[in-house]
């Protein structure tokens, strides 16, 4: 219980700091931002994270695809990119954030059936090239937001055509165990049985969800794809289970955080904040600019 009051006075401090002029002091600050985010996303669940959801935003050439961030299950958009939004907003990208799978005013979103998280995404994706022009995005998720549930929108809502990478960072891309799904719902202070939602079902191993979407390849021809894993995920178990093998007319890197750190103790809560990991997605969205993987 201490922790929680810790996370919302953080959370407090962070919130009054949450505008455009604070995103770069923000930005730079690594671990506690996870503390901050949870914080913060229980008192504003509907907020977006820092630099995020300019529907003004006109992409420039250099970043012509607006990025789009997907969050994670039990979680909404704030407390998945409390980093990464402010980072890519800093670089020069137009970034959006969706909330989904949950109802407003709930931090605990992305609870709902994945096929239907997806159609949201669709709808949200459609309505972010209505407003910058752009012809296509790029998509960043988070567990759920990079595995599953938009690897079923390229497949099914017509995605391929829209999207030029997915970047998947602890995605929960070919399921995983009813434990690991539990310790994420413990580690949140949540009640699984209670709060869990069809999402959970849909991402266990051998679910109808997992064998509809496998049964079509692991990618759509046309889209780059990325995994960023740690050897240490306890939620998306076991953690090769996050990888994917390239199909016909898609590239696929996937990328293990202990190749660049090896002493990188990043579980899966931690990954979207993990410096290394906020790299390699820099590096994934802008392949001919690359930056170094720092490890602090």
């Amino acid at each position: 219980m201490h922790r929680r009051i810790l996370r919302l006075v953080i959370g407090v401090a962070a919130v009054a700091a949450m505008s455009q002029a604070a995103i770069p002091a923000y930005a730079a600050t690594p671990y506690y931002l996870f503390e901050a985010a949870q914080a913060a996303s229980l008192l504003t669940p509907d907020a977006p994270p820092p630099g995020a959801n300019d529907w003004s935003c006109h992409p420039s050439a250099g970043h012509p695809r607006p990025v789009v961030l997907i969050h994670g299950t039990f979680a909404n958009a704030l407390s998945s990119w409390g980093r990464i939004s402010a980072e890519l907003k800093n670089n020069g990208y137009c970034v959006f954030a969706l909330d989904y799978g949950g109802a407003a005013g709930n931090p605990v979103k992305a609870t709902a059936h994945i096929p239907d998280s997806a159609a949201e995404l669709a709808s949200y994706v459609d309505s972010v090239l209505t407003a910058t022009g752009a012809a296509k995005v790029d998509l960043v998720g988070y567990s759920q937001g990079g595995g599953v549930m938009p690897r079923w929108y390229l497949a099914f809502d017509g995605g391929a055509a829209k999207v030029g990478r997915l970047v998947g960072i602890s995605p929960s891309n070919h399921g995983t165990t009813l434990d690991g799904l539990g310790l994420l719902a413990n580690a949140l202070g949540l009640d699984v049985s209670l709060l869990a939602g069809p999402a959970a079902q849909d991402q266990l191993v051998g679910s109808e969800v997992n064998q509809t979407l496998d049964a079509q390849g692991d990618t759509r021809p046309g889209v780059a794809y990325t995994t960023i894993v740690s050897r240490l995920d306890e939620v998306v178990t076991p953690y090769q289970n996050q990888y994917l093998t390239a199909g016909p007319g898609a590239t696929v890197t996937n990328y293990t955080l202990q190749n660049f750190c090896p002493l990188d103790l990043s579980d899966h809560l931690h990954t979207p904040y993990d410096p290394a990991a906020v790299a390699l997605t820099l590096n994934a969205l802008d392949p001919a600019h690359p930056r170094t993987v720092s490890c602090l």
